[in-house]
């Protein structure tokens, strides 16, 4: 993989949490995309689009959906949950079940509609030794969701999907899983967990840029999501600009009012062919014997594992405090010496992903413990 990822050898990336590298392929793409522009304009544009069409069908692959045209690009996941938060008809008195450590992309869109009398009820994690059915036991005759990332951003607790679709599926209750910090980690079964809504950006696990994410809308609720953008793209015929009658795309198009992010689509394109011809499944066994070793460099330094130890209960995520130092310290010396992590849920938060190199895990825990020789040394 080190073609693929000609990190430099003094970076030590911990980071794909937050933003992961391109792959080489994907830094190639772009600059394909970018010589042909300036040499031929936009001449290539209907390989542009295939390009893009290809993409789609990536995506599909990856989180299990049935075809390419149930896949819509947004341009990041808050912007694709609001589609979703404001597009829906709610009715005062609505309620929405979600998680009180979310990000706040996953928290501010559902509070918004305050002003419609719909009630964001949040599960405290702290106090929850059973996630799914703390979740279930918030919701009432008023619920019509319940919304959680697939992942904590924080902790990186996986919740279990299949469990919570069965009974939403059950009960007509809706699912929305924002799946940003597990999709491109590990293998996300659609069918199996039965979310009527899925969103993430490329930019985390799936290895691609900023400002181009996936949003699924299951087919049955399309059309019950009211509009609220619009444009020349999202209507059903798209190509034709002199028709004067139109009505929106019966795809998941209709939720991309204009002209597409080309130059992101060859970069994410790129990077998600990289992890199919891998597969997830080997994705994500390479991934797991990683964060396995990282937890057992923490152990054996004593330190506090703050995310769960049941592999079941994990993605790619490693949190963990050191005891009696200052984790908003040690991040900020982390990172002076291009260890790049972050600081999460009064932790340091490490998210290494299938091609880092065991080697670097080992080197940043070995930065980390000069530093704390360091500070003990200091008058």
């Amino acid at each position: 993989m080190s073609d693929e990822f000609p990190l430099d050898p003094g970076v030590c990336h911990l980071n794909h949490a937050a933003v992961g590298p391109w792959p080489q392929r994907a830094v190639a793409a772009v600059t394909r995309f970018a010589e042909a522009n300036a040499r031929q304009g936009s001449l290539d544009y209907p390989a542009w689009l295939a390009v893009e069409q290809r993409l789609r069908e990536r995506l599909a692959w990856l989180i299990g959906a049935d075809q390419a045209a149930d896949i819509a690009l947004a341009k990041n996941t808050s912007e694709a949950l609001s589609v979703i938060a404001h597009g829906l008809p709610w009715t005062p008195g609505d309620s929405i079940v979600g998680i009180a450590q979310e990000f706040p992309s996953n928290r501010v869109v559902w509070e918004s509609l305050a002003d419609q009398g719909v009630t964001w009820r949040a599960l405290d994690l702290a106090g929850s030794s059973d996630p799914e059915a703390d979740l279930i036991a918030l919701c009432d005759d008023s619920t019509r969701m319940i919304a959680v990332s697939w992942v904590q951003y924080a902790s990186g607790l996986r919740l279990d999907l299949e469990r919570l679709g069965a009974w939403c599926r059950a009960k007509g209750v809706l699912l929305c899983v924002d799946a940003i910090q597990g999709l491109g980690a590990l293998p996300f079964d659609l069918k199996r967990f039965q979310a009527d809504f899925v969103v993430a950006d490329g930019h985390k696990w799936m290895l691609g840029p900023e400002g181009l994410a996936l949003l699924y809308v299951r087919p049955e609720q399309r059309e019950r999501l009211r509009l609220r953008q619009f444009g020349w793209h999202m209507v059903e015929h798209s190509g034709d600009f002199d028709h004067t009658d139109w009505t929106p795309a019966r795809d998941a198009r209709r939720f991309e009012c204009g002209s597409p992010n080309l130059l992101g689509t060859h970069a994410l394109e790129a990077s998600l062919s990289l992890l199919a011809e891998i597969g997830m499944d080997e994705i994500w066994r390479r991934l797991q014997a990683r964060t396995e070793h990282l937890i057992a460099l923490i152990d054996a330094r004593g330190f506090e594992l703050l995310t769960p130890r049941d592999p079941e209960r994990r993605a790619g995520i490693v949190t963990f405090r050191v005891p009696g130092e200052s984790s908003a310290r040690l991040y900020q010396s982390l990172m002076a010496r291009r260890v790049l992590c972050a600081q999460r849920g009064g932790g340091l938060r490490f998210s290494p992903h299938f091609h880092t190199a065991f080697e670097t895990l080992d080197r940043a825990m070995a930065i980390l413990d000069e530093i704390r020789r360091e500070s003990t040394k200091a008058p």
